[in-house]
């Protein structure tokens, strides 16, 4: 089928009014992760109205909507999960209220990420509309529910439990008008020390955990901060972008090198009179491409100072475990893999195609996004972690992402996204099936 891209365009652009009233009305109501319920029955109400084949929530609580019945599945995820508001002094409005210009609308949730879900539900309907639909694919866009708290749950359940396996998902995150075919990985790393305690007038009859733990915080901070150099004895993360260290250091070097930091610490002591008996920090832990959950445990165990302290140290992951707004628990590891899709892969190469076709082989967006969307490259890669770490970090399913918003309104008081945004991704959404299954 030949494209009139035109037409594709226009269609969009004549949604623009619709697509703006549903994300005022989805963000109208607070929607953190667990308590997600009025954002999804107001998009499975949408996707009703617009005449989906099927609409359904998952005992999960995610709800997907199918356009189509053809044989190759095509998914288009959006996390409809929000973070809290922070402090409310920091806001300039509503952030449930929001506000709308002639350009611009804002809220919490607006950018990350509800207009995704608001641009791919528009863009199937797009896709109905022109008579794109065929028998060569079905359209699957899901709105994902506790991403915040744990990236990529949702997916495990979607493709473990409710047997759903598209051919390929794109990640309707914010991109800031760019393509992005992958993120670095992350985890949640634990740390536990063992102490004595002793009356704090004579610490040296026991056994300070705080001190410890001071000692191996220095070497945490060294594997952060050092170059790799051989006169090191605590090689940073660093070495992980040289090909001496890392089979996919090319990749790595695309996607940014990793990191760690202390994110939380915890103590036990009798008193403020005592010693402290137990020590423990929280360290988030971004991994690059070449790096996995067990080489991070097994670098944190390798630090001089936890070998120092031999069986008084622990080093474990996290398990997430909190029930989602349906009361349906399903238990995980903080995991969270690193995931690239290659540039030439037919994924990649149709989403380019479609784009281009559409606006051309740089990014567009309002005026105020254009100097630094420009300034980067058409594909690149996001700094922050999505459900890609399940759909291809876990499950191997080709993941790429395009989405309305920007990066940078992630999580941040005031937040606020862009018609013109909802609508270029309606359109290329709606041009990419067709383009992908040619």
């Amino acid at each position: 089928m030949n494209l009139d891209y035109a037409k594709i365009k226009e269609a969009a652009q004549n949604y623009e009014k619709d697509m703006t009233k549903f994300l005022r009305e989805i963000v109208k109501n607070p929607g953190e992760s667990c308590d997600e319920k009025a954002h999804i029955d107001r998009i499975a109400e949408e996707m009703k109205k617009l005449e989906f084949d099927k609409v359904e929530i998952d005992p999960m609580g995610n709800v997907l909507g199918y356009m189509g019945t053809g044989k190759t599945l095509i998914g288009f995820d959006a996390h409809i999960d929000t973070v809290g508001i922070g402090n409310k002094a920091n806001w300039n409005f509503d952030p449930y209220e929001g506000y709308e210009t002639e350009t611009e609308i804002g809220g919490r949730g607006v950018s990350d990420q509800c207009g995704g879900i608001v641009s791919a539900v528009y863009g199937a309907r797009i896709m109905k509309d022109l008579g794109l639909l065929s028998d060569k694919y079905t359209v699957l866009v899901v709105g994902t529910v506790q991403e915040e708290d744990c990236d990529g749950l949702c997916w495990q359940y979607i493709i473990n439990e409710d047997k759903v396996r598209p051919e390929f998902v794109v990640s309707t995150e914010p991109t800031d008008g760019g393509i992005y075919r992958g993120q670095r990985g992350r985890m949640e790393i634990r740390i536990d020390v063992k102490g004595v305690s002793c009356h704090g007038s004579a610490p040296e009859r026991g056994d300070n955990a705080i001190y410890k733990m001071a000692d191996i915080l220095q070497d945490v901070r060294a594997l952060n901060e050092n170059d790799a150099a051989d006169d090191k004895e605590v090689k940073g993360l660093v070495k992980m972008l040289d090909a001496k260290y890392n089979k996919e250091w090319e990749e790595a070097n695309f996607l940014g090198r990793g990191t760690v930091t202390v994110s939380e610490i915890f103590f036990t002591s009798p008193s403020r009179c005592a010693v402290a008996d137990s020590c423990a920090v929280s360290l988030d832990r971004r991994m690059t491409a070449g790096e996995t959950w067990e080489s991070c445990l097994d670098e944190i165990r390798a630090l001089p100072a936890v070998k120092k302290y031999g069986d008084d140290v622990t080093v474990s992951m996290y398990e997430y475990s909190r029930p989602s707004y349906k009361g349906l628990v399903y238990p995980i590891e903080c995991y969270f893999p690193t995931w690239v899709i290659p540039k030439d892969h037919d994924v990649t190469k149709a989403l380019e195609e479609a784009y281009t076709n559409l606006y051309g082989d740089a990014r567009i967006g309002a005026e105020e996004t254009l100097a630094m969307r420009t300034a980067r490259p058409l594909t690149d890669k996001w700094t922050f972690s999505t459900n890609g770490v399940s759909i291809m970090g876990r499950n191997g399913i080709p993941c790429i992402g395009f989405g309305p918003g920007a990066e940078a309104q992630a999580h941040a008081p005031n937040e606020k996204t862009w018609k013109q945004d909802l609508v270029t991704c309606a359109a290329v959404y709606a041009a990419l099936p067709t383009v992908y299954c040619k």
